[in-house]
């Protein structure tokens, strides 16, 4: 596997957490993103990349720098593959919107995107982060799914395990 890093952005630590498991299962490490920077993009050729979801779909706020990094980098040959946090019951209209923000910032800098998933698993009523029927990267709902979360999690690795 070609050299990757897991990028999060976590305010309660879910999110933290559950990068800090996607990070494990590929054998690499995770970060704030916080941290993000230039030289960070450019030592890795894979980035995985996960926000919590707040507002009315908006990115968590550590993002907002790191989508500045993002937009300044070329991403020309790198992959990038997205999670997302949500809550499906409370914030049902702007479920994972959150991943949409980086998935546009990291597709107008050149980004080769993997990893999107069935959105018809998922009970929620609409979402920035769907496009063609899929989420534009793992969605995850530990509030009301959280049973579901170990098996979404393995097979999305699995998958875009494949393409690292």
């Amino acid at each position: 596997m070609k050299k990757t890093i897991v990028v999060f952005g976590s305010s309660t630590g879910t999110c933290e957490g559950i990068a800090g498991d996607i990070a494990a299962k590929l054998g690499t490490e995770a970060i704030s993103v916080s941290d993000l920077t230039a030289d960070v993009i450019a030592e890795n050729e894979n980035l995985i990349l996960g926000t919590s979801t707040w507002g009315a779909g908006e990115v968590q706020d550590d993002w907002y720098d790191g989508l500045k990094v993002l937009k300044g980098a070329d991403l020309s040959g790198k992959t990038v593959a997205l999670f997302g946090c949500g809550d499906s019951a409370s914030y049902s209209d702007t479920f994972c919107g959150g991943m949409a923000e980086i998935y546009n910032a990291a597709k107008a800098a050149g980004a080769n995107i993997i990893g999107a998933v069935d959105a018809s698993e998922y009970s929620y009523d609409d979402s920035e982060a769907v496009i063609d029927g899929k989420f534009v990267g793992l969605a995850l709902d530990n509030d009301n799914e959280e049973g579901k979360t170990a098996g979404r999690i393995d097979a999305w690795v699995a998958a875009i395990g494949q393409s690292l």
